[in-house]
């Protein structure tokens, strides 16, 4: 009996020990973690976790801003992961802009973009209402004249332009984000072209081809050449849209937005140049670190707005490389390819000061345009205005 006593005491002994190891192990796990090589967050990822949202909500009250929350909380927190990529999509909510990331007003209710084709002519200068456009893109059409496609989709604009004839492959880019396409004529190879797109497409020029728009003018006193006198409003191109039966709600973007970089995080990336042909065409860019925006140059000038004389301002200016060939025929048409692969496809991203090299993708031309760095994260952007420069080689960009 003693010894079966003996034998019971030390075994609740071992018992009582054993509890007390177990509850000192459970004090010091809470205090430890393991870190996932993908919660690292690099220059341009997207917010992770709470405890970066925290830091960039302190970024947004800095910098005097009060902006949404479009921070991702998955399970996956790997964000090169196509499934995070994915919910970083659907998680923008209906108030946001899916074209510029800002919140919706009653202004714009609806948010299917309007794309717009510009002239770039010297004699076309200077441009109405493209400081409103939520992305832009420019590359050449004949003699190295450029044009722009002005995407309108958070604002409305009484005036743009001078508008311009369309091309094929300035459309082919536009479909890329299923808009209204609106051109002011164009040849009928291009017609026959816009009209096997399935693209909603309005012409401001002629009833022949395309659904007309009656929203377009001439403003003879902007300009000695008539081409280059054409302008149209968002309004009225909204209006023959319905009458038409066009949605003006859908839209697919390429972009996905993030909070600006706090200034300490900004880099010193102050000019960038775009050299599409010749200095008459030359886009530059120059940074401010204070308001986190870049300033849009125009052949060494001012890029300003002929109403309000404000200089166009930006959050983000993408360059994209691709090929680009011509004059095709007697015309001086060009063929521009934008579609391709990652490994086909170099681009460059510049926003907070600083530059991700990156590539970019696309399936076909119904399909939008993809943006990811060299890690093949998918790029983020700041919120507000995107100027797209597409170049036929690297050297045309300098910065």
């Amino acid at each position: 009996m003693k010894t079966n006593n003996l034998i019971s005491g030390k075994t609740a002994a071992l018992i009582l020990l054993a509890q007390v190891f177990l509850f000192l192990i459970l004090l010091i796990l809470p205090g430890c973690s393991t870190q996932n090589p993908g919660d690292t967050l690099v220059e341009g990822t997207r917010l992770s976790d709470e405890a970066d949202a925290e830091n960039a909500d302190s970024a947004e009250e800095s910098a005097g801003e009060t902006l949404p929350d479009l921070t991702v909380e998955t399970e996956n927190q790997d964000v090169s992961q196509s499934e995070s990529d994915t919910a970083a999509v659907d998680t923008i909510s209906d108030n946001i802009n899916l074209f510029s990331g800002l919140e919706l007003t009653d202004q714009v209710l609806d948010s299917r973009p309007i794309a717009i084709m510009v002239q770039n002519n010297p004699k076309a200068r200077p441009h109405s209402g493209l400081i409103y456009a939520d992305i832009v893109f420019e590359l050449v059409a004949e003699g190295g004249i450029t044009r722009f496609i002005a995407v309108f989709s958070t604002f409305d604009a009484d005036i743009i332009g001078p508008v311009r004839s369309g091309r094929i492959y300035f459309a082919e880019i536009a479909r890329s984000l299923d808009p209204v396409y609106t051109f002011w004529g164009t040849y009928p190879e291009a017609y026959e072209a816009i009209k096997n797109m399935d693209m909603d497409a309005l012409d401001a020029n002629s009833t022949a081809y395309i659904n007309y728009t009656s929203a377009g003018w001439r403003d003879p006193s902007r300009s000695d050449a008539l081409e280059h006198t054409a302008f149209i409003d968002t309004y009225g191109i909204k209006e023959d849209a319905e009458k038409y039966g066009y949605s003006l709600k859908g839209g697919q973007s390429p972009m996905v937005f993030k909070i600006d970089a706090p200034e300490g995080q900004r880099g010193s990336i102050s000019e960038i140049a775009v050299d599409f042909s010749s200095e008459t065409f030359l886009a530059g860019f120059s940074y401010d670190m204070g308001t986190n925006k870049y300033l849009k140059f125009l052949a060494g000038q001012p890029h300003s707005d002929f109403e309000t004389g404000k200089q166009i301002s930006l959050s983000n200016v993408i360059v994209l490389i691709t090929d680009i060939d011509g004059p095709i025929d007697s015309s001086g048409h060009m063929l521009v390819r934008s579609t391709g692969s990652h490994e086909q496809n170099k681009a460059y991203y510049f926003m907070d000061g600083n530059v991700i090299e990156g590539s970019w993708a696309r399936g076909s031309i119904y399909d939008p345009f993809e943006f990811k760095d060299s890690s093949s994260n998918r790029v983020l952007f700041n919120r507000g205005s995107t100027w797209v420069c597409i170049i036929g080689s690297e050297d045309r960009l300098s910065y």
